[in-house]
């Protein structure tokens, strides 16, 4: 039980709950371990509980109209993911798999309801979650509709920087591998679209793209595109 409490405290959404509520939230918390490219569950699955991460990275993707791979979003340790069948009920909206070996906390949706209704303070920080995702999620679809390639480009590499870089000498890593496709799956292009660009900005000095690894080596310029 110890062990799941300091898990716990490093939740954002549950780190500011008393011992007494961190203890109750801990007696029904399911860990799970996930292996790299395993699913943790589909897009339309049914929706039954709320994931958390201790510790890998999670990629959310939805299936295109046409068979293509939309990526929503990366999850990293302390984010919550799948919140929003806590509310609606419904099937899970995305597909979610791991991209790098993972451990996952998962509270079943009968449990973490339970406990709202006693600690209305959780519920709060939920929708703050859900509020801001919904904002991102609208920032990236006005990228989409009034930005070009370059633009869109640039806003998604500074996005990942902020949420899973590493900064050193000036220089920013984004710490996950991340493919020309994979790019292209999170801004709506070709890949070749993705590759030409990328191909000017390293001549440029502006990123450096090595074996998936992206680093950022002059942010402000690519701030100058967006």
């Amino acid at each position: 039980m110890n062990n799941k409490t300091d898990f716990l405290l490093k939740i954002p959404l549950f780190s500011e709950l008393s011992a007494d509520q961190q203890s109750c939230l801990a007696q029904v918390i399911f860990e799970r371990q996930y292996r790299k490219n395993q699913i943790v569950f589909g897009e339309g699955d049914p929706g039954e509980a709320l994931f958390f991460l201790k510790q890998g990275k999670v990629k959310l993707t939805k299936t295109t109209a046409d068979g293509r791979e939309q990526i929503l979003a990366f999850r990293g340790p302390g984010d919550v993911f799948a919140e929003v069948v806590l509310f609606d009920g419904g099937p899970y909206p995305a597909t979610a798999e791991v991209i790098d070996d993972a451990q996952i906390g998962i509270i079943h949706n009968q449990d973490i309801e339970r406990i709202i209704l006693e600690h209305a303070d959780i519920a709060v920080s939920l929708l703050r979650i859900m509020s801001k995702r919904l904002r991102q999620a609208q920032v990236s679809l006005k990228d989409i509709a009034l930005k070009d390639v370059y633009g869109r480009l640039a806003s998604t590499l500074l996005k990942l920087a902020g949420e899973h870089g590493v900064q050193a000498n000036g220089r920013i890593t984004i710490g996950l591998n991340l493919t020309h496709q994979d790019l292209a799956n999170l801004i709506g292009t070709s890949r070749e679209s993705v590759n030409r660009v990328i191909s000017e900005w390293r001549k440029e000095g502006v990123v450096e793209a090595n074996r998936g690894k992206i680093t950022l080596l002059n942010p402000q310029k690519l701030k100058i595109w967006l």
